[in-house]
């Protein structure tokens, strides 16, 4: 086939940001002028109460059009950065052991978390506080991976993810401060408990799904605080419960009595003695979790929940129950939280209702949807970059949540699915037989 000279080949033409940058600035304008109004409220006012009025003076001005200078240039930068990446595979300049999408990739970035996960309490010996927050960043890790059943498998949006974890926290408080059980046993039915109640939530959000699903999980987070701060017979409402025992190593405490661990060993008691025992035992939890979540993954209902996750209806139509679907994702889901939770209420010697706000549970959805729904790798790495990153800042004030807001903007500019997407179903169908082209010839003859 030849080509006329009159004919011309049609020529790709690469669209340039010069284009659309009226649009970019319009944009930023209305973000500034938004971000004008907010800080306004926030910063730019002052109020002073007098014995005859009340004063209203308008003050740091320097600082609120810092902020709007800052909302104004990070609108056009992430709006470019948007343009400047559209067309672009992420996979291709994310860092190495976040952007391979090969199982190879994967299980060596996850041995190399966990190799670190087990060095940690040696590497920190001397350091309190790196210890402190390692034990924070694997309780976060656990109540990942529980929030991940419901919303990164089964793909129901769950926000009251709180009120499992106050429940197996105030489960293990009340048990071991009234009757005097152990960790240990209170341990399972914190679990149990927990996993009751998810139940007990499943059954009324059946038919929700979407806005309103989510709508209903966050009332009942709400309830479950509120039930707390108010019974105070039995939770000590506000108050919250003091004095609740340590986890023992089977039946040996450690503390500096004479029966403790280190009178038995013939060593000096140290207080980071008990904190290594805390961060392995969550360790084990968080890796227990991870393999039951895994387990569950490659059975039928695991099956189910990626079906459900993808579209509801036609999982229907395929015969599944949905009913048992559903309620098991929440019962999983739950029965971890209220692990974490007992957990919690361990470590800290004292529980009150203000631990269990909804920041919480945006936390652990933050890490779930940061991580990339489904992945349970990505789950870890989001909660060790939160945690880590929130305690570095801390001296920032409350100029941190800035700072981090606009570091989850970017991340999900450029990372939509999370820092390790996982999507993919579990078990894929093998691939049919092809047909060689003399059957293919008989069959058209």
């Amino acid at each position: 086939m030849t080509v006329s000279p009159t004919e011309t080949k049609p020529t790709s033409q690469k669209p340039t940001n010069l284009a659309g940058i009226p649009s970019i600035l319009k944009r930023a304008f209305l973000n500034a002028v938004i971000a004008l109004v907010l800080f306004s409220l926030m910063v730019g006012i002052r109020t002073e109460a007098g014995y005859d009025a009340r004063m209203i003076y308008w003050t740091r001005f320097g600082e609120l059009a810092s902020l709007v200078g800052i909302v104004f240039g990070g609108s056009i930068v992430i709006e470019l950065l948007r343009q400047r990446f559209k067309s672009i595979d992420p996979m291709t300049w994310m860092p190495a052991g976040l952007q391979r999408a090969s199982s190879s990739g994967s299980r060596i970035l996850a041995a190399l978390l966990l190799v670190f996960a087990f060095l940690v309490p040696i590497i920190f010996f001397h350091d309190q506080y790196t210890l402190d927050t390692a034990i924070l960043v694997l309780t976060y890790v656990m109540l990942g991976w529980g929030l991940n059943v419901v919303v990164g498998l089964a793909g129901l949006l769950d926000l009251g993810y709180v009120a499992f974890y106050a429940v197996g926290a105030y489960s293990y408080a009340l048990l071991a401060t009234n009757f005097g059980w152990s960790f240990w046993m209170c341990l399972p039915l914190a679990g149990i408990l927990a996993a009751l109640w998810g139940v007990m939530l499943g059954f009324p959000v059946l038919r929700l799904r979407g806005d309103y699903l989510a709508i209903v999980t966050l009332a009942f987070g709400e309830i479950i605080r509120l039930v707390i701060t108010n019974w105070d017979s039995l939770t000590g409402g506000p108050n919250g419960v003091p004095g609740i025992p340590r986890p023992t190593l089977f039946g040996i405490p450690l503390d500096n009595s004479d029966d403790g661990l280190a009178a038995l060993l013939g060593i000096e008691f140290s207080p980071i003695h008990r904190m290594i025992f805390l961060y392995y035992l969550i360790l084990a939890l968080a890796l227990i979790t991870n393999w039951v979540t895994i387990r569950l993954r490659r059975l039928p209902i695991g099956r189910a929940w990626e079906a459900l996750r993808e579209d509801e209806v036609a999982c229907r139509a395929l015969g599944i129950n949905i009913t048992t679907t559903k309620l098991t994702a929440f019962a999983t889901g739950a029965m971890f939280g209220g692990f974490a939770g007992a957990f919690f209420a361990t470590r800290q010697g004292f529980i009150s209702p203000e631990s269990f706000t909804f920041q919480e549970s945006a936390r652990v959805l933050a890490i779930v949807v940061l991580g990339g729904m489904g992945s349970q790798l990505g789950v870890a790495v989001a909660a060790a970059i939160m945690i880590f990153f929130s305690e570095w800042f801390r001296d920032l004030g409350t100029y941190r949540m800035l700072v981090f807001g606009m570091a989850m903007v970017l991340i999900m500019i450029w990372r939509p699915r999370g820092l390790i997407g996982h999507r993919s179903p579990t078990v894929y169908l093998k691939k049919a037989e092809t047909i060689s082209s003399d059957l293919v010839k008989e069959g058209q003859g």
